[in-house]
């Protein structure tokens, strides 16, 4: 049997605080950008201690996802896996805004839009291989926006 436990649980006692913002990404197609550094940038600006950032990626052919930081071929492999999921050249029904949109459509569905990170002691919590990253679904480059939530002290 696996052994669960919980551990470091500690009470916030200090008052809540909420920020809002907006992540605005430019893509270059098909691809992976790292958005960790920004968030972590925002985080220390506004001297955030406790709580929880929620993203939400504005946009229904791009996505978000926590994936490993160390080696690009991750990002290569995982672009790849998705293309072969939801291929181009699949008999779709929506083509309206051309061959890669609806593939794109899928593609944010099976991954993520929005997301939950919590800070802890003013740093965003991830694991040591893990950053946060904004999924581009179609060929052409797009501006995309991310907003950021935070709720905390």
């Amino acid at each position: 049997m696996s052994r669960i436990e919980i551990k470091n649980e500690y009470q916030l006692d200090a008052p809540t605080r909420q920020v809002v913002a907006s992540l605005e990404i430019d893509t270059q197609g098909i691809g992976v950008t790292d958005m960790t550094e920004a968030i972590k940038a925002w985080i220390e600006k506004q001297g955030f201690r406790d709580g929880l950032v929620a993203l939400l990626v504005m946009h229904t052919s791009a996505s978000l996802t926590i994936q490993e930081n160390a080696d690009p071929d991750v990002h290569s492999d995982l672009t790849d896996a998705l293309a072969r999921i939801a291929p181009e050249s699949a008999p779709w029904r929506h083509i309206a805004e051309g061959p890669d949109d609806m593939p794109a459509h899928v593609k944010s569905a099976l991954t993520d839009t929005s997301l939950a990170l919590p800070v802890r002691h003013g740093k965003l919590v991830l694991g040591t291989w893990q950053a946060v990253y904004l999924v581009e679904h179609r060929q052409h480059a797009h501006a995309r926006s991310v907003q950021m939530h935070y709720v905390g002290s």
